[in-house]
């Protein structure tokens, strides 16, 4: 008792330091209103209540030729005017005609105020002035807003990129430009347009969606059960319906890709057509098929080798997933755990995020000086606004102004903010893998009661989940903190070195490349390498309750005894349940693809109006995908347990009635033939 204290005091103690303590000082200089709305060039938030900008939630730019890509859009340091709107323009207007039509109607000029910097009301000011100033914007064209900022509202017609119907605008300055420099200067309109559509698939199809991911969750509940009794007839299913799938989708794309032979446009290139938001164009292609059916053809190629390779050690795999789901059928608990976990990992993920987002907005604002003059040396220099107007700068450069550019500092607090995030990443993965090991440890020590009992079911303890979870908490918290901080430190390091990856990707130095490309591989090898030993050390601490080092080694020796057993029938196994989890996702799939492409004639008026009908599609075979890990997780953290007490059993007994084995005769029957054939093949 006293040992389990210190353990998850010391832990507790730790994470609370860390996590806590960035927490509390990114809350208390951190503002998420700098994330949540966008500022305007006066530091002003638009949209925030109880401001003058209360009903202006959009961000709109002058000039928005002058933003060069759209990563400074979304940074707020586009070197034009920011000002706050309460709806984005829709009708291409310059300057220059609203003051030549404002004589005639002043209807111009009451619409094009609103996109002006509030107070100014001269619409006979002198153009040059106007623009030189940046009272109003040299121009406006048709926008939408997107991340709360208005962007040109582009629309692609018969391949020809557009803006309004139009393909050329007017820029303010006496030029005619062509959209495609609109398209330039806010690139993510792509990005944009796929989006909206994206979420208005979403909003008609989310229920759809619901209905798949349960059919999911029932089928891979139903599939687990079904293993207890008919282990091998499924295996077999599982197999040859991959197999046939698999088959039936090769000679699908060769039937495609022969039917589009000889047709007009066929034979162009995916690279020659680049990206298109209509991924039907791909479809029209005979190079996107005969990708797909090589693809398919080298997948269904590995899996018969696989097959053949371990053709000896099916019936052993069929008799570990037997007994696997016999230990989950008496208890059932384990598979509703990862709910759990899950909770605990959302509360970990949400905490962590909403501290990197405080963090993230505890800078100062700061102000730099702004010039259309391209002489002007003060352009980009740190500014104060409430002085700007008495200082030189408006002499030496007119029309120059002092605007926001973005959150920042210069002092001891502002400058240590990028070593608080990595201390709240390090924290973070600290705890969300210290979850992950305290799921796998209880999960360990329900299946291992499960086999340690010499009469099942009536040896096994009552409530053997909540027992482990018990123990696993009481005893085993400084062991699993142990462990999930050795696999931390090994991701931090990951995560730094793709980091520095990214940002030395213009380099030029190959030398460096090459080296950080083996950092990253080395360091990537040791993850899994450490994520295997840490799996096996905790259900060594379920079995025995010895500390992190010494169930390790215990572990690591015990496998290295029986290195074929674990080459073979673990990786089986664990094949097993990926087909398992590709069956479940694509049947699944397959439904949802019939469904939403209206090809049931039952429901077909029951489907709604979709742009991309993949959108729902891929959604429900990545979450069908998702469950089915989810439950198949804990089926394989049953056979990795019951293997390992396996082997642990054979060392320890010998089925003599003093030292009797504790694992069902069945498997050991078939172990030992197994055994038996394999050195008979040895010795001829």
């Amino acid at each position: 008792l006293v040992c389990f204290s210190m353990h998850l005091f010391m832990f507790v103690l730790f994470a609370s330091a860390c996590f806590f303590s960035a927490g509390t000082v990114a809350w208390m200089h951190g503002d998420p209103r700098k994330v949540v709305y966008p500022t305007d060039s006066y530091g002003q938030f638009c949209g925030q209540q109880g401001t003058p900008n209360a009903n202006k939630a959009i961000l709109f730019y002058f000039n928005i030729l002058q933003c060069a890509n759209p990563t400074v859009l979304i940074n707020l340091q586009c070197p034009t005017t920011q000002l706050c709107v309460s709806k984005c323009p829709d009708r291409f207007a310059t300057y220059i005609d609203m003051q030549i039509n404002y004589r005639r109607n002043k209807s111009y000029w009451e619409y094009y105020k609103q996109f002006c910097k509030p107070g100014f009301n001269y619409p006979d000011k002198p153009v040059s002035h106007v623009l030189r100033d940046e009272d109003c914007p040299p121009m406006i064209v048709p926008s939408r807003p997107f991340l709360q900022r208005c962007f040109p509202d582009f629309i692609t017609r018969n391949g020809t990129l557009t803006v309004a119907n139009q393909t050329i605008f007017k820029d303010g300055h006496g030029r005619i430009r062509s959209v495609v420099d609109l398209r330039d200067a806010a690139n993510l309109l792509d990005a944009k347009e796929v989006g909206i559509k994206i979420f208005e698939d979403y909003a008609s199809s989310w229920f759809w969606i619901l209905i798949g991911l349960v059919i999911s969750m029932l089928v891979s509940l139903i599939f687990i059960l079904l293993l207890r009794f008919t282990a091998g007839v499924l295996f077999w299913m599982v197999i040859f319906g991959v197999i046939a799938a698999v088959g039936y989708g090769i000679w699908h794309c060769y039937w495609e890709y022969s039917s589009l032979q000889g047709k007009p446009d066929s034979d162009i290139t995916i690279s020659d057509i680049g990206f298109q938001t209509d991924f039907r164009v791909y479809l029209q292609l005979s190079q996107t098929w005969l990708i797909f059916m090589i693809s398919l053809a080298v997948i269904e190629a590995i899996i018969i080798l696989v097959l053949i390779f371990v053709r000896n050690r099916v019936r052993i795999a069929i008799a570990l997933l037997k007994e696997g789901s016999k230990a989950i059928g008496c208890i059932m608990t384990t598979l509703f755990y990862p709910i759990i976990t899950f909770l605990l990992l959302a509360l970990c993920i949400a905490y962590w995020a909403v501290t990197a987002v405080f963090l993230a907005s505890s800078g100062d604002a700061v102000y730099k000086v702004m010039s259309t003059l391209p002489n002007c040396k003060y352009t980009n220099l740190t500014c104060d606004p409430e002085t700007f107007s008495q200082s030189n700068v408006t002499k030496l450069c007119p029309g120059s102004q002092c605007t926001f550019a973005f959150y920042g500092g210069e002092s001891l607090y502002h400058r240590y903010i990028f070593v608080l995030q990595l201390c709240n990443l390090l924290v973070f993965l600290w705890v969300v893998n210290f979850t992950i090991a305290l799921g796998q440890c209880t999960l360990a020590g329900a299946f291992a009661s499960y086999y340690w009992a010499l009469r099942k079911p009536e040896d096994i303890p009552a409530c053997p989940l909540a027992s482990s979870f018990g123990r696993a908490l009481r005893y085993h918290t400084g062991s699993l903190a142990f462990g999930a901080l050795i696999l931390s430190i090994v991701q931090f390091i990951r995560i730094i070195l793709e980091y520095l990856d990214h940002k030395m990707k213009g380099a030029h130095n190959a030398f460096t490349r090459f080296l950080l490309c083996c950092l990253k591989c080395c360091f990537w090898c040791l993850e899994r390498f450490i994520k295997f030993m840490n799996r096996n050390a905790y259900i060594m601490i379920s079995i025995y309750g010895k500390n992190f080092c010494g169930s390790a080694r215990d572990a690591f020796f015990l496998l290295m005894r029986n290195v074929m057993r674990v080459a073979v029938l673990d990786k089986v196994t664990d094949f097993l349940l990926f087909l398992g989890k590709l069956l479940i996702s694509g049947s699944v799939g397959v439904l949802a693809f019939f469904f939403f492409t209206r090809q049931i004639p039952v429901i077909q008026e029951e489907v709604p109006s979709l742009n991309y009908y993949w959108v729902p599609l891929l959604t429900v075979i990545f979450g069908s995908y998702m469950i089915a890990h989810g439950f198949f997780n804990v089926y394989a953290m049953c056979v990795d347990t019951l293997f390992l007490c396996f082997c642990e059993d054979l060392e320890r007994n010998d089925g003599s009635p003093s030292k009797p084995y504790y694992m069902p005769p069945g498997l050991h029957r078939i172990l030992e033939k197994t055994d038996q054939a394999g050195k008979k093949c040895a010795v001829s």
